[in-house]
């Protein structure tokens, strides 16, 4: 089933590739670059997942992620945070503020992948 995915980064290797992988698993796919343009495009396009770096211009990934987990619309928008940031306090901080999973860069393609298909065919 084609689900919406918004990409929220700002380095275009990462966007191009997320991409690319994203289209070729047939889903339909938007790309914002910093996080205010990030935040307006789930208000906009209410993706199905968003994968959402933490280093960006303009809003980070974690304020990104609590303004929609304060939206009430909003608050059921899969997020999987992908970004440099992989210490443990980084993944804590990510996770109590509601991400549903949490990948460090370098990723394996696969392993995004099969994290995305794991999140769009969750239910809750």
């Amino acid at each position: 089933m084609r689900k919406r995915i918004l990409i929220v980064d700002d380095e275009p290797n990462i966007v191009i590739s997320l991409e690319f992988l994203m289209m070729r698993e047939g889903h339909e796919v938007r790309v914002a670059r910093d996080g205010e343009a990030g935040l307006a495009a789930v208000k906009t396009h209410k993706p199905d997942l968003v994968v959402l770096d933490v280093m960006m211009p303009k809003l980070d990934g974690f304020a990104v992620l609590e303004a929609v987990r304060a939206d009430e619309a909003l608050a059921k928008t899969r997020i999987l945070m992908l970004t440099a940031k992989g210490r443990e306090a980084e993944q804590k901080k990510g996770l109590s503020l509601g991400a549903d999973a949490y990948m460090p860069k370098p990723f394996s393609t696969r392993e995004l992948v099969d994290k995305v298909k794991e999140l769009l065919d969750r239910d809750d």
